[in-house]
């Protein structure tokens, strides 16, 4: 379960962002997690729920934004959602499509007091 590494990385990248803006605590953690990302977002909080305990999240919220797949058509220049994980134009059936938006995981905003 690779959630558990990046739930590490993600507190670590946290608790550094606070110490760099003086802050004692974080509220809030807002990510954005692509479908395409190969994150699990139920294991991603519960993997969070577990080793925020002693951080400086302990009392912070993980707001999970499941980003959707957006492509655009090099055919014909449809850009949009993929609604399901195929891979053809619903415009055109093309299958040359780039995905714009919707494989990363990143972290959007942080609430400190």
């Amino acid at each position: 379960m690779h959630e558990l590494a990046i739930v590490q990385d993600l507190v670590a990248l946290c608790e550094k962002n606070a110490k760099q803006n003086n802050a004692k605590e974080i509220e809030l953690v807002e990510i954005k997690v692509g479908r395409l990302s190969g994150v699990e977002p139920h294991y991603l909080q519960s993997c969070y729920d577990v080793f925020k305990e002693g951080t400086m999240c302990a009392n912070a919220e993980l707001k999970i934004h499941l980003q959707e797949i957006v492509v655009k058509c090099e055919k014909c220049d449809f850009e949009g959602i993929l609604e399901k994980n195929h891979f053809v134009c619903p415009k055109c059936g093309s299958s040359s499509l780039e995905v714009i938006d919707g494989e990363e995981l990143y972290l959007m905003r942080l609430t400190m007091k």
